[in-house]
């Protein structure tokens, strides 16, 4: 199966949530892919649209090692475990996530124009991408919101690897994936136009009125 774009890819994920539309939900896109994914599925279920906006706290010399992650609102999450494993110094740490903190602020300047985020306390949360490879991404993602103290957290994406799969239901309270197909060569692979999108796209989805 092939998805035209990520609109249609959201709009036929969003009918797999329908269960959901009583509880209000709050459907949180990943910039930048999962932005329209995560728009097409709020025009499905209604709720409130809005992004997560995360960052790994990478270790220096293994950058794909997260020692932590660090969204909005000052939400700060550590894996203890990695920081001792590596020796991670604490100072070390606090660095990074400074630099990190000042890309997730600009990041939030660009998308939100000083828009407010909306709260995840005590709201189903729908946790939206346009696909998983590994499911590092979402990994983080699931543990900076529930950090925010969420009633229920959903993470729903139109593709994924299958090995990703278990990944993400032990971090989430319910996991949607219509699509898991056995060879995954990459998420592009299940969409016919999946071109990168501008910052100018996020920005028109988040705020319509800025078309």
């Amino acid at each position: 199966m092939l998805y035209a774009d990520r609109l249609s890819a959201g709009r036929a994920l969003g009918s797999e949530l329908t269960h959901l539309r009583a509880a209000d939900p709050l459907v949180l896109g990943l910039p930048r892919g999962g932005v329209p994914v995560a728009a097409a599925v709020r025009e499905v279920i209604g709720g409130d649209l809005d992004i997560l906006l995360i960052r790994k706290l990478g270790v220096p010399w293994q950058p794909e090692l997260a020692a932590g992650a660090i969204g909005e609102h000052g939400v700060r999450v550590i894996n203890a475990d990695v920081v001792r494993q590596t020796g991670l110094d604490p100072a070390r740490l606090d660095a990074i996530e400074a630099e990190e903190r000042a890309e997730l602020a600009r990041r939030s300047a660009v998308w939100r124009g000083g828009i407010a985020p909306i709260p995840l306390r005590d709201r189903t949360v729908v946790i939206v991408d346009d696909g998983i490879a590994t499911g590092a991404s979402v990994v983080v993602a699931c543990r900076v919101a529930r950090a925010q103290e969420p009633r229920r957290l959903v993470v729903a994406v139109p593709v994924s690897a299958p090995e990703a799969l278990p990944r993400i239901r032990a971090e989430a309270d319910e996991v949607v994936c219509p699509l898991a197909p056995g060879a995954l060569a990459g998420v592009g692979g299940a969409y016919r136009d999946f071109h990168q999108l501008a910052d100018t796209e996020v920005t028109e989805l988040l705020r319509p009125d800025t078309r």
